[in-house]
């Protein structure tokens, strides 16, 4: 009975996980969409300074995990020292700006898309750097979502989809999509060798440490000179309020998402977090389709299809080698 009861409690808690991931961070994709492409007030303007998004996110999240610090470290220490988060911070604070920036020139769907490659320049960076031998199975799925991406980029976008974008380019909305990657590529690496160094090191912690650094840089970038474009989007925020009750939504919803990835990732693992957050990009995308007014052809849902098949087949992999591992593990 004890085992059934912990069982139906783990349940419960990974149920509870799914639905907090899903529900702040597919709303925070109607919130970035909505900002990105609705026009505000009797003149019909646009929020044109997305980055000013990445600002706020820092500050709420700031705050946020400085909260949590209090509450639960007990007076631990040992973890990372907060300016060592300097260089993680400055490609964290240029990476999310172009995926924002993204917004301005290709459609919420095709930037899901897009982020999803992120196995590829991982790979080829692997392949090239580090002189890493993928498998057969892992060069399929990297294929699938190549394949998946290039088609969705060649099929021809709905009229009524580019209408409503800012500035419609195409090659430098997935160029500022790859960058994105590519520097979220050297956050992680960054943040998985301070974790190393510093192994006391909370996720509150990275989280605190990275949010400073992120305000500090976006800080300067947004209000560092007088023409800056932090004041336009702040004066902007006083002329049209719903415009900052949708910004401050949205920086709630990532800090949400972000307490609810870090209680996934210490209940269940990583791997049970990665297929949380892939299947919360393909339902991103169809609730984008029908709720945002973004319809899909039959070759791009094709292509969202390869995408998320590959992804898939990415996550039964790890799956497999971890059933693998934890066999080995077992005494005999």
């Amino acid at each position: 009975m004890e085992a059934h009861g912990g069982g139906l409690r783990r349940v419960l808690v990974l149920a509870f996980c799914v639905a907090g991931i899903w529900s702040a961070y597919i709303y925070q994709g109607v919130l970035q969409e909505t900002l990105s492409t609705k026009r505000f007030g009797p003149n019909n303007e646009r929020f044109e300074h997305l980055a000013f998004l990445n600002l706020a996110q820092n500050l709420v999240c700031l705050v946020w995990s400085f909260i949590m610090i209090k509450i639960w470290s007990n007076g631990k220490s040992g973890g990372a020292p907060w300016w060592s988060y300097w260089s993680a911070g400055i490609t964290n604070t240029i990476g999310p700006a172009m995926g924002i920036e993204a917004l301005k020139y290709i459609s919420y769907p095709a930037q899901v898309l897009a982020k999803s490659s992120k196995m590829i320049p991982v790979m080829f960076m692997g392949t090239l750097v580090y002189g890493i031998r993928y498998t057969i199975p892992e060069y399929v799925c990297s294929l699938l979502v190549a394949g998946g991406v290039s088609l969705f980029a060649l099929s021809k976008t709905s009229s009524k989809t580019i209408s409503k974008l800012a500035h419609p380019n195409a090659p430098l909305g997935y160029g500022l999509c790859f960058l994105n990657l590519t520097f979220d590529g050297f956050t992680n690496a960054t943040q998985d060798s301070i974790s190393a160094r510093y192994p006391k090191t909370s996720a509150w912690d990275i989280m605190f440490g990275m949010n400073l650094w992120g305000t500090i840089y976006n800080m300067v970038f947004m209000f560092g000179w007088p023409t800056a474009s932090g004041y336009e989007a702040v004066q902007f925020c006083k002329q049209h309020p719903e415009a900052a009750w949708d910004i401050l939504l949205y920086c709630l919803c990532g800090a949400v998402g972000q307490n609810f990835i870090f209680l996934t990732i210490s209940r269940f693992g990583s791997l049970t977090n990665t297929t949380i957050t892939t299947t919360r990009k393909f339902v991103s995308i169809v609730v984008s389709s029908v709720l945002s007014g973004n319809p899909l052809s039959e070759k791009q849902w094709t292509s969202v299809a390869m995408v998320f098949s590959g992804l898939s087949y990415q996550i039964y992999l790890k799956w497999r080698r971890l059933q693998r591992m934890t066999k080995k593990r077992k005494p005999m």
